[in-house]
Protein backbone atom coordinates (compact mmCIF):
# COMPACT_ATOMS: atom_id res chain seq x y z
CA UNK A 1 0.00 0.00 0.00
CA UNK A 2 2.66 2.27 1.12
CA UNK A 3 4.96 1.95 -2.25
CA UNK A 4 4.26 4.07 -5.69
CA UNK A 5 5.38 3.16 -8.95
CA UNK A 6 7.35 5.95 -10.48
CA UNK A 7 4.81 5.92 -12.98
CA UNK A 8 1.96 6.62 -10.75
CA UNK A 9 3.05 9.50 -8.99
CA UNK A 10 2.66 13.49 -9.85
CA UNK A 11 6.26 14.80 -9.33
CA UNK A 12 9.34 15.43 -7.19
CA UNK A 13 10.42 18.19 -5.30
CA UNK A 14 13.99 19.96 -6.19
CA UNK A 15 15.30 21.33 -2.92
CA UNK A 16 17.82 23.06 -4.72
CA UNK A 17 21.33 24.56 -3.93
CA UNK A 18 20.23 26.48 -0.63
CA UNK A 19 17.32 28.20 1.24
CA UNK A 20 18.96 31.64 1.37
CA UNK A 21 17.16 34.29 -0.61
CA UNK A 22 19.87 36.31 -0.79
CA UNK A 23 22.14 33.35 -1.86
CA UNK A 24 19.62 32.25 -4.54
CA UNK A 25 19.73 35.74 -5.57
CA UNK A 26 23.35 35.92 -6.14
CA UNK A 27 23.28 32.46 -7.76
CA UNK A 28 20.97 33.38 -9.95
CA UNK A 29 23.15 36.11 -11.46
CA UNK A 30 25.84 33.99 -11.69
CA UNK A 31 24.06 31.47 -13.40
CA UNK A 32 22.49 33.50 -15.88
CA UNK A 33 25.63 35.47 -16.69
CA UNK A 34 27.32 31.67 -17.42
CA UNK A 35 24.10 30.20 -19.32
CA UNK A 36 24.78 33.50 -21.68
CA UNK A 37 28.23 32.99 -21.93
CA UNK A 38 27.40 29.47 -22.68
CA UNK A 39 25.23 30.05 -25.01
CA UNK A 40 27.70 32.69 -27.11
CA UNK A 41 30.73 30.77 -26.98
CA UNK A 42 28.86 27.59 -28.34
CA UNK A 43 27.07 29.35 -31.25
CA UNK A 44 29.68 31.28 -31.92
CA UNK A 45 31.90 28.33 -32.42
CA UNK A 46 29.13 26.64 -34.56
CA UNK A 47 28.67 29.23 -36.44
CA UNK A 48 32.69 29.96 -37.08
CA UNK A 49 33.22 26.51 -37.87
CA UNK A 50 30.43 26.91 -40.28
CA UNK A 51 30.96 29.90 -41.97
CA UNK A 52 34.64 29.15 -42.45
CA UNK A 53 35.99 27.22 -45.29
CA UNK A 54 39.56 26.84 -43.97
CA UNK A 55 37.80 25.18 -40.95
CA UNK A 56 36.16 22.70 -42.96
CA UNK A 57 38.45 19.68 -41.60
CA UNK A 58 37.66 16.81 -39.27
CA UNK A 59 39.25 18.42 -35.96
CA UNK A 60 36.49 21.42 -36.18
CA UNK A 61 34.07 19.00 -37.59
CA UNK A 62 34.53 16.97 -34.03
CA UNK A 63 34.75 20.21 -32.08
CA UNK A 64 31.72 21.46 -33.70
CA UNK A 65 29.17 18.49 -32.27
CA UNK A 66 31.37 19.21 -28.95
CA UNK A 67 29.69 22.60 -28.90
CA UNK A 68 26.47 21.44 -29.84
CA UNK A 69 26.69 18.71 -26.97
CA UNK A 70 27.53 21.66 -24.27
CA UNK A 71 24.89 23.81 -25.67
CA UNK A 72 22.42 20.95 -25.02
CA UNK A 73 24.03 19.74 -22.05
CA UNK A 74 23.84 23.38 -20.11
CA UNK A 75 20.20 23.98 -21.62
CA UNK A 76 19.01 20.71 -20.48
CA UNK A 77 19.59 21.75 -16.84
CA UNK A 78 20.43 25.91 -15.91
CA UNK A 79 16.68 27.14 -17.23
CA UNK A 80 15.25 25.21 -15.00
CA UNK A 81 17.87 25.98 -12.71
CA UNK A 82 17.39 29.75 -12.70
CA UNK A 83 13.89 29.11 -12.65
CA UNK A 84 14.10 26.85 -9.39
CA UNK A 85 16.63 29.66 -8.37
CA UNK A 86 13.85 32.08 -8.37
CA UNK A 87 10.47 30.69 -6.92
CA UNK A 88 9.74 28.99 -3.46
CA UNK A 89 7.78 26.77 -5.80
CA UNK A 90 10.30 24.06 -6.97
CA UNK A 91 7.85 20.88 -8.24
CA UNK A 92 9.16 18.85 -11.23
CA UNK A 93 7.00 16.22 -12.39
CA UNK A 94 8.30 12.94 -13.08
CA UNK A 95 7.89 12.93 -16.30
CA UNK A 96 9.91 16.18 -17.11
CA UNK A 97 12.63 14.44 -13.79
CA UNK A 98 13.03 11.62 -16.49
CA UNK A 99 12.84 13.27 -19.34
CA UNK A 100 15.95 15.65 -17.99
CA UNK A 101 18.23 12.73 -16.45
CA UNK A 102 17.45 10.83 -19.65
CA UNK A 103 18.99 13.74 -21.55
CA UNK A 104 21.47 14.56 -19.33
CA UNK A 105 22.98 10.76 -19.51
CA UNK A 106 22.61 10.91 -23.32
CA UNK A 107 24.62 14.06 -23.60
CA UNK A 108 27.28 12.87 -21.45
CA UNK A 109 28.35 9.56 -22.84
CA UNK A 110 27.99 11.18 -25.86
CA UNK A 111 30.33 13.24 -25.14
CA UNK A 112 32.83 10.49 -23.58
CA UNK A 113 32.99 9.12 -27.03
CA UNK A 114 33.01 11.93 -28.76
CA UNK A 115 36.28 12.90 -26.80
CA UNK A 116 37.78 9.71 -28.06
CA UNK A 117 37.40 10.12 -31.42
CA UNK A 118 38.84 13.72 -30.69
CA UNK A 119 41.63 12.10 -29.54
CA UNK A 120 41.86 9.64 -32.05
CA UNK A 121 41.97 12.38 -34.97
CA UNK A 122 45.30 13.96 -32.96
CA UNK A 123 47.07 10.65 -33.45
CA UNK A 124 46.08 10.47 -36.72
CA UNK A 125 46.80 14.14 -37.37
CA UNK A 126 50.59 13.68 -35.79
CA UNK A 127 51.69 10.15 -35.90
CA UNK A 128 50.12 9.65 -39.74
CA UNK A 129 50.73 13.46 -40.98
CA UNK A 130 50.84 11.82 -44.82
CA UNK A 131 47.65 9.20 -44.57
CA UNK A 132 45.85 11.92 -42.57
CA UNK A 133 43.14 12.65 -45.04
CA UNK A 134 42.78 9.01 -45.88
CA UNK A 135 42.42 7.89 -42.31
CA UNK A 136 40.26 10.73 -41.40
CA UNK A 137 37.65 10.22 -44.25
CA UNK A 138 34.50 12.36 -44.46
CA UNK A 139 32.46 8.86 -44.01
CA UNK A 140 35.02 7.92 -40.96
CA UNK A 141 34.25 11.03 -38.91
CA UNK A 142 30.59 10.77 -39.59
CA UNK A 143 30.68 7.05 -38.31
CA UNK A 144 32.53 8.45 -35.23
CA UNK A 145 30.27 11.20 -34.29
CA UNK A 146 26.83 8.71 -35.16
CA UNK A 147 28.70 6.32 -32.66
CA UNK A 148 28.84 8.42 -30.27
CA UNK A 149 25.53 9.29 -30.30
CA UNK A 150 24.43 5.66 -30.71
CA UNK A 151 26.69 4.60 -27.45
CA UNK A 152 24.94 8.08 -25.48
CA UNK A 153 21.55 6.74 -26.50
CA UNK A 154 22.07 2.93 -25.37
CA UNK A 155 23.71 4.32 -22.32
CA UNK A 156 20.49 6.28 -21.52
CA UNK A 157 18.40 3.42 -22.16
CA UNK A 158 20.04 1.38 -19.97
CA UNK A 159 19.51 4.08 -17.18
CA UNK A 160 16.15 4.60 -17.85
CA UNK A 161 15.07 0.84 -17.87
CA UNK A 162 16.63 0.34 -14.60
CA UNK A 163 15.17 3.18 -12.72
CA UNK A 164 11.92 3.26 -13.93
CA UNK A 165 11.60 -0.18 -11.73
CA UNK A 166 12.30 1.62 -8.85
CA UNK A 167 9.50 2.52 -6.14
CA UNK A 168 9.28 5.39 -4.09
CA UNK A 169 7.46 5.03 -0.27
CA UNK A 170 6.56 8.93 0.42
CA UNK A 171 9.77 10.34 -0.39
CA UNK A 172 9.23 12.51 -3.09
CA UNK A 173 12.40 15.01 -2.21
CA UNK A 174 15.41 15.29 -4.55
CA UNK A 175 18.52 16.84 -2.43
CA UNK A 176 19.74 18.32 -5.92
CA UNK A 177 18.96 21.39 -8.60
CA UNK A 178 18.55 18.77 -11.23
CA UNK A 179 17.35 15.08 -11.28
CA UNK A 180 20.26 12.92 -11.07
CA UNK A 181 20.97 9.70 -11.25
CA UNK A 182 22.53 8.79 -7.42
CA UNK A 183 20.03 11.60 -6.16
CA UNK A 184 16.77 9.77 -7.46
CA UNK A 185 18.42 6.08 -6.34
CA UNK A 186 18.95 7.52 -2.66
CA UNK A 187 14.93 7.93 -2.31
CA UNK A 188 13.80 4.36 -3.48
CA UNK A 189 12.30 2.82 -0.32
CA UNK A 190 12.78 -0.82 -2.26
CA UNK A 191 16.65 -2.58 -2.38
CA UNK A 192 18.83 -0.85 -5.34
CA UNK A 193 21.74 -2.86 -5.19
CA UNK A 194 21.35 -4.68 -8.00
CA UNK A 195 20.43 -1.84 -9.77
CA UNK A 196 23.55 0.17 -8.69
CA UNK A 197 25.48 -2.32 -10.26
CA UNK A 198 23.78 -2.52 -13.45
CA UNK A 199 24.32 1.19 -13.91
CA UNK A 200 27.99 1.77 -12.57
CA UNK A 201 28.61 -1.09 -14.98
CA UNK A 202 27.40 0.83 -17.76
CA UNK A 203 28.97 4.07 -16.78
CA UNK A 204 31.97 2.83 -15.57
CA UNK A 205 32.15 1.21 -18.89
CA UNK A 206 31.72 4.33 -20.65
CA UNK A 207 34.40 6.06 -19.03
CA UNK A 208 36.91 3.15 -19.27
CA UNK A 209 36.12 2.56 -22.87
CA UNK A 210 36.80 6.10 -23.43
CA UNK A 211 39.43 6.73 -21.16
CA UNK A 212 41.38 3.77 -22.42
CA UNK A 213 41.10 5.19 -25.93
CA UNK A 214 42.25 8.43 -25.31
CA UNK A 215 45.40 7.50 -23.27
CA UNK A 216 46.83 4.70 -26.37
CA UNK A 217 45.88 8.07 -28.76
CA UNK A 218 48.00 10.16 -26.43
CA UNK A 219 50.91 7.34 -25.36
CA UNK A 220 51.53 7.10 -29.05
CA UNK A 221 51.13 11.03 -29.92
CA UNK A 222 54.17 11.43 -26.67
CA UNK A 223 56.22 9.43 -28.51
CA UNK A 224 55.95 10.73 -31.88
CA UNK A 225 56.61 14.26 -30.35
CA UNK A 226 59.59 13.20 -28.69
CA UNK A 227 61.48 11.13 -31.75
CA UNK A 228 60.48 14.89 -33.21
CA UNK A 229 64.57 16.50 -33.17
CA UNK A 230 63.46 20.27 -33.31
CA UNK A 231 62.38 22.05 -30.73
CA UNK A 232 60.05 24.23 -32.65
CA UNK A 233 58.73 21.06 -34.05
CA UNK A 234 57.92 19.44 -30.77
CA UNK A 235 55.84 22.54 -29.54
CA UNK A 236 53.92 22.87 -32.50
CA UNK A 237 53.13 18.76 -32.50
CA UNK A 238 52.15 19.72 -28.59
CA UNK A 239 50.06 22.85 -28.76
CA UNK A 240 47.67 20.83 -31.38
CA UNK A 241 46.96 18.94 -28.10
CA UNK A 242 46.94 21.09 -25.51
CA UNK A 243 43.73 22.24 -25.97
CA UNK A 244 41.47 18.64 -25.89
CA UNK A 245 44.27 17.79 -23.06
CA UNK A 246 42.71 20.06 -20.84
CA UNK A 247 38.89 19.84 -21.95
CA UNK A 248 39.36 15.98 -20.93
CA UNK A 249 40.83 16.28 -17.78
CA UNK A 250 38.70 19.02 -16.69
CA UNK A 251 35.60 16.91 -17.78
CA UNK A 252 36.69 13.43 -16.63
CA UNK A 253 37.90 14.39 -12.93
CA UNK A 254 34.65 16.27 -12.18
CA UNK A 255 32.35 12.64 -13.70
CA UNK A 256 34.68 10.37 -12.25
CA UNK A 257 34.72 11.98 -8.78
CA UNK A 258 31.03 12.20 -8.78
CA UNK A 259 29.95 9.23 -10.33
CA UNK A 260 32.17 6.19 -9.74
CA UNK A 261 31.83 5.38 -6.37
CA UNK A 262 28.33 3.79 -4.15
CA UNK A 263 25.46 5.31 -4.05
CA UNK A 264 25.65 5.04 -0.51
CA UNK A 265 28.56 7.81 0.07
CA UNK A 266 26.89 10.58 -1.98
CA UNK A 267 27.41 13.70 -0.29
CA UNK A 268 24.78 16.82 -1.05
CA UNK A 269 27.41 19.59 -0.86
CA UNK A 270 30.16 17.84 -2.29
CA UNK A 271 28.48 16.59 -5.28
CA UNK A 272 26.23 19.64 -5.75
CA UNK A 273 29.69 21.44 -6.23
CA UNK A 274 31.14 18.86 -8.53
CA UNK A 275 27.91 19.21 -10.98
CA UNK A 276 27.58 22.67 -10.96
CA UNK A 277 31.21 22.76 -12.02
CA UNK A 278 30.39 20.11 -14.91
CA UNK A 279 26.22 21.10 -15.85
CA UNK A 280 26.96 24.74 -15.84
CA UNK A 281 30.33 25.98 -16.16
CA UNK A 282 32.26 23.11 -18.05
CA UNK A 283 29.75 23.84 -20.95
CA UNK A 284 31.18 27.52 -21.06
CA UNK A 285 34.74 26.89 -20.63
CA UNK A 286 35.26 24.38 -23.49
CA UNK A 287 34.91 27.17 -26.06
CA UNK A 288 37.56 29.13 -24.16
CA UNK A 289 39.48 26.31 -23.89
CA UNK A 290 39.51 25.78 -27.72
CA UNK A 291 39.41 29.42 -29.00
CA UNK A 292 41.78 31.24 -26.98
CA UNK A 293 44.90 28.66 -27.62
CA UNK A 294 43.47 27.98 -31.25
CA UNK A 295 45.11 31.04 -33.36
CA UNK A 296 42.98 29.01 -36.59
CA UNK A 297 39.98 29.91 -34.43
CA UNK A 298 41.12 33.55 -34.00
CA UNK A 299 41.83 33.93 -37.94
CA UNK A 300 38.65 32.52 -38.42
CA UNK A 301 37.03 35.00 -36.62
CA UNK A 302 39.01 37.65 -37.62
CA UNK A 303 38.36 36.52 -42.01
CA UNK A 304 34.31 35.85 -40.80
CA UNK A 305 34.12 39.77 -39.37
CA UNK A 306 35.90 41.71 -42.41
CA UNK A 307 33.98 39.21 -44.73
CA UNK A 308 30.57 40.50 -43.13
CA UNK A 309 31.92 44.86 -43.25
CA UNK A 310 33.09 43.89 -46.89
CA UNK A 311 29.99 42.36 -47.82
CA UNK A 312 28.03 45.68 -46.38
Amino acid sequence: MGRRNITQASDFILMGLTDSEEIRLVLFTLFLLIYLMTVLGNVGMILIIRLDPQLHSPMYFFLSHLSFLDLSYSSVITPKTLGNLLTSKQNISYLNCFTQMSFFVFLGATECFLLSSMAYDRYAAICSPLRYQVVMSTRRCCSLVFGSYLIGLMDTSVNVLCLSRLHFCNSKIIYHFFCDGPAILALSCTDTHDIEIIIFISAGSTLLVSLITISVSYVSILSTILKITSTSGKQKAFSTCASHLLGVAIFYSTMIFTYLKPSKSYSLGKDQVASVFYTIVIPMLNPLIYSLRNKEVKNALNRVIKKRKDSK
